[in-house]
């Protein structure tokens, strides 16, 4: 593993031996270190801190929002839980395409789908939990009733997208009550959500999914013009699965199934394992280009084939065959860029990812998200809830396996992962960034197994991303590096934000030490004990 260049800017990666946690923002890591110090497992620690996350974060995440999670208990074989929801039973796709729609508007009710989030997480902490749900949610309670400070990448997004609040006026009086996005060292409250927090930790999922909370939820969609009914939030129900695995460099990168992108990062690192990556055949610029071109593939295949698990048509298993992936390497060239698709699906980039490996070795890899920052702008305020806007996802092509129906689940972007190596687990792993997070993952892959870089610094390196017809580059890519891609026939440019946030934990077993990595891209940390 490659030493640190102190004289360079950065941070060195996070040890500990007892537990570690790596989050987006600093609080977030501490609530989970705490949990895990007051004897909570790694399940209770990573619900209290995407809990917290949800107050404190809520242009990222929250309780009107979604889940994935992996988690691998120490010695037993690694699960998968998908807490995505569904469409409204009263969903006519129909409809809207006869108001000419050919997508679904990211702020418009129809994109609201019933939110997962909840029971997520009470089916983990009831099933691998440790500590009542009263405990793990305490800190996030804390944080709505007495208030939070909001930090400098919370304070830089809420300012840029506080336009998303616009067509709600509960949402604009809850987070802009001066009238403006709250700045770096301001604190704001949400006593309403401090409240629905704490009846689910006293009553669990039926707190949330029935009773009042559901008819403030329903009430806010019907006022817009949705078709939500307390039925559509009563009959939600995550489930645990199974999740898939491709081998990259003698370990195993697991991911969530669909309806997840988990297998777009699959495809992607199953066509860079046909390159040796390794040492210094290829150059900065060549590596950029496999990886963009390998992203292609990999999420043209995605955005043909993935969608609810029930409608699916293609099997995991033909897309990762051996005959299947050589037939799409073989068709990168390392001297020129293959020609843009247009994706079907909307850029994002608003999600948290945290991770969490306790002192007995149970890991957990879990992401929350509302999709679009602010998700929907739709707000329930006797509740406290800010709703998701995830069925944006969906297809309205008719034909299209991921196309809108009644009680259906979208694609989803968001993807947790966890790397094993001899059945243990070895890495916990997500980067946050919506359609970037397949391809983050590759990246991260290939800088900690191909290049010997440890987690936070393989992070830190400078990212790129395909998109839109255009390969978008950190600043801090060399210009000579992007002439040689310019010359390859990619149309570059240099990216306004950041690429994403990552998150990742290492397990080191030989020495029993835990590797902690938290993005520079964020505020967060990672942080052990």
């Amino acid at each position: 593993m490659a030493e640190r260049d102190f004289m360079v800017p950065g941070k060195s990666v996070a040890l500990a031996e007892n537990g570690m946690a790596a989050t987006s923002h600093p609080l977030a890591t501490l609530t989970a270190v705490d949990i895990l110090r007051a004897g909570g497992n790694a399940v209770d620690a990573a619900i209290a801190g995407v809990a917290l996350q949800c107050v404190i974060d809520p242009h990222m995440t929250g309780i009107g929002g979604d889940c994935f999670a992996l988690y691998a208990p120490a010695g037993k074989p690694l699960t998968a839980f998908n807490g995505s929801g569904r469409s409204p039973a009263g969903i006519d796709a129909e409809a809207l395409r006869a108001k000419g729609w050919s997508s679904i508007p990211d702020l418009a009710v129809d994109a609201v789908t019933i939110p997962g989030a909840v029971d997520a997480w009470c089916q983990l902490s009831e099933t691998h939990g440790t500590l009542g749900l009263d405990q793990v949610l305490a800190p996030a309670i804390k944080a709505a009733e007495e208030g939070f400070v909001i930090t400098p990448r919370v304070a830089l997004d809420w300012a840029r997208y506080a336009f998303r609040l616009e067509g709600d006026d509960a949402a604009k009086r809850q987070f802009l009550p001066k009238g403006r996005a709250p700045k770096i060292g301001e604190r704001l409250t949400n006593p309403k959500l401090a409240a629905t927090l704490r009846r689910i930790g006293a009553e669990g999922r039926s707190a949330f999914y029935e009773g009042e909370v559901a008819a403030d939820i329903v009430a806010a969609l019907k006022s817009h013009g949705g078709v939500h009914t307390d039925s559509d939030l009563a009959g939600h129900a995550g489930f645990f699965t199974d999740p898939i695995g491709a081998a990259y460099r003698g370990k195993t990168l697991n991911e969530c199934p669909p309806n997840g992108q988990g297998l777009a990062a699959l495809i992607i690192t199953r066509i860079l394992e046909g390159f040796d990556l390794a040492g210094d055949r290829y150059t900065e610029a060549d590596r950029i280009h496999l990886l963009a071109e390998a992203t292609k593939a990999g999420y043209r295949q995605r955005d043909a084939l993935i969608s609810d698990p029930e409608t699916m048509t293609a099997s995991v298993e033909d897309i990762l065959s051996d005959q299947h992936i050589n037939r799409l390497r073989e068709l990168i060239s390392l001297d020129t860029a293959t020609g843009p698709e247009a994706w079907d699906l909307p850029v994002h980039r608003d999600t948290v990812y945290l991770t969490v490996v306790d002192r007995d070795g149970n890991a957990i890899s879990l992401i929350n998200s509302l999709f679009f920052a602010f998700g929907s702008g739709i707000y329930a305020p006797n509740a406290g809830v800010l709703l998701q806007n995830r069925g944006a996802g969906f297809s309205l092509k008719a034909d299209h396996p991921n196309s809108l129906a009644p009680n259906k689940r979208p694609f989803h972007t968001i993807i947790p992962a966890i790397v094993s190596e001899a059945g243990r687990p070895l890495m916990t792993l997500g980067v946050m960034g919506g359609q970037y997070q397949a391809t983050g993952h590759a990246h991260m892959m290939s800088q900690v197994f191909d290049r010997g870089l440890d987690i936070q610094a393989a992070s830190d390196q400078p990212r790129s991303f395909f998109v839109d017809g255009e390969l978008g580059l950190e600043p801090t890519i060399s210009d000579a590096v992007r002439q040689d891609l310019n010359a390859r026939g990619h149309a570059t440019r240099i990216v306004d934000e950041p690429i994403g946030g990552c998150q990742a934990i290492m397990i080191d077993y030989e020495r029993g030490v835990l590797w902690g990595a938290s993005d520079h891209r964020k505020d967060g940390i990672a942080l052990g004990y």
